[in-house]
């Protein structure tokens, strides 16, 4: 899977989570651009980016992210 094909898959999933079609996420996007992300909307997130992938992260990986480019990077080893 390209770089490209998996920011469509989190653009779809961002979407969804959020419920906010106009949602484009990118390799800078942080939870301080999306207005509803909360530590609550980040647990859906992550839920939801594991199921879409077929992945499962660490507690380290995701204390690591600090932005959508960084969650990329992982889904890649993952994948």
């Amino acid at each position: 899977m390209t770089t490209e094909e998996i920011y469509e898959k989190l653009n779809e999933v961002f979407r969804d989570v959020f419920d906010d079609e106009d949602i484009e996420v990118n390799a800078e996007t942080t939870a301080d651009d999306i207005e509803d992300w909360d530590s609550l909307e980040h647990i859906n997130l992550v839920n939801a980016v594991e199921g879409e992938f077929g992945i499962k992260f660490t507690m380290a990986q995701l204390q690591g992210f600090k932005n959508v480019g960084e969650m990329v990077d992982i889904i890649k080893t993952l994948i």
